[in-house]
């Protein structure tokens, strides 16, 4: 194994990018070589989205199974870094050099990353049911906490609510945490499966956010010095960010080629992940940071259900009222859409990452005005309504 030889004092910014850029570069190349491969089983087996007159106004039947390429880039990275750093679990105050990653946890992680994007494809290829993909959805949540993450989610709310943690017994604290961890994981899953709704956004919003993500993992890395959580923030989110970027070039306008459910949902859960290791941390500010960082994908997915409550829409049912469906309704072109939508992703992005910068006490109603401001912003737009284009039923 080789071993990446870093002093535990004095890291740099320099030192960090020099140990990690392999995974980034390899998640990129994988992915960038991989998917035109997925594009041609998928057009030679008969695997492609075919248009319709609701939500796949797309002109042309175009072949499915980018996911794959996404998964393939992000699981190279994510071995490629088990195999260069060392795999043991150390204690956080533990004198050691270079970076040390979880390796029980990261295999956990590769699997459930795995599970999620079966799941997805079962989705693209059969249409399962909302419930078989909450049953699937809930089991790989149940492999993450078996493996360390999410079990103890409810303590950075406790935290924050100044309830003493050592009142409470190691299985209340699981017991607690569970519907917490479910419902990040479900929420971020949903959140990148209802995002993915034109060419290039979903791959271009998760590339910036895991930029986001990275931000915060590089300080948190530099500021612990070499803590294995720090490492696995790290890695997956250049593994994230190498695959979605890789995929991209492909996923433009006009697609060559789509990632189905199968990419979103696990680039959801990719993202889920990181949010959970970021409820670690000791603070709660970077926990919140995190949700800021991912806020596109939550205002829309928050948007589309009190759209589709207030005008009594199955809440399950799809429909092309999201916030890009109707720009492009009102005459917005796609590209145009793409574009706002990845400076949205970016203002979020850099509003999580200003708690860099700012106290908690600061952070809390920073976040806020920022919630009110995305609020004036869709009243103001009307994005509550549904417009006559988007208000009809799918056949």
């Amino acid at each position: 194994m080789v071993h990446v030889e870093l002093d535990r004092v004095g890291t740099t910014f320099t030192q960090v990018a020099q140990a990690y850029w392999p995974v980034l570069l390899i998640s990129f190349a994988v992915s960038l070589i991989v998917t035109p491969l997925c594009c041609r089983i998928a057009l030679s087996r008969g695997i492609v989205d075919q248009p319709d007159q609701f939500l796949k106004p797309h002109g042309k039947p175009v072949p499915y199974l980018g996911g794959a390429a996404i998964f393939a880039g992000w699981a190279a990275g994510v071995l490629l870094a088990l195999f260069l750093f060392d795999r043991g679990k150390i204690e956080p105050n533990a004198a050691r050099e270079g970076p040390t990653i979880v390796f029980t946890m990261m295999l956990g992680i590769l699997i459930a990353g795995l599970a999620a994007l079966i799941i997805g494809l079962l989705d693209d290829l059969r249409s399962l049911s909302p419930r078989a993909k909450l049953i699937g959805i809930t089991l790989v949540t149940v492999l993450l906490i078996a493996v360390g993450l999410g079990n103890d989610s409810i303590v950075i709310a406790l935290r924050a609510s100044r309830i003493r943690l050592t009142e409470l017994d190691p299985w209340l604290v699981l017991i607690y945490s569970v519907p917490l961890t479910l419902l990040i994981t479900l929420g971020a899953c949903n959140a990148t499966n209802l995002i993915d709704g034109l060419d290039g956004l979903c791959s271009g919003v998760l590339g910036i956010i895991s930029a986001g993500f990275l931000i915060l993992s590089v300080h948190l890395h530099l500021w612990n010095q070499w803590n294995p959580l720090d490492v696995q923030r790290v890695v997956l989110s250049l593994a994230m960010m190498g695959a979605a970027l890789g995929f991209l070039p492909y996923n433009r306008n006009p697609a060559k080629i789509f990632m189905g459910d199968a990419g979103s949902m696990f680039l959801g859960l990719n993202a889920a992940v990181l949010i959970l290791l970021f409820s670690k941390s000791a603070a709660i500010r970077w926990f919140l940071a995190s949700l800021m960082v991912f806020g596109l994908p939550i205002t829309d997915t928050v948007l589309t259900l009190v759209r589709r409550w207030r005008h009594q829409k199955p809440l399950m049912q799809g429909d092309r009222s999201h916030f890009y469906d109707q720009l492009v309704d009102r005459g917005w072109s796609v590209r145009r859409v793409v574009r706002v939508s990845y400076g949205l992703a970016a203002f979020f992005a850099l509003m999580g990452c200003i708690s860099i910068t700012l106290r908690t006490r600061y952070i809390i109603p920073l976040y806020g005005l920022v919630v009110v401001l995305t609020m004036g912003i869709i009243k103001r737009h009307r994005m509550l309504r549904v417009d006559r284009a988007t208000s009809q039923t799918p056949p």
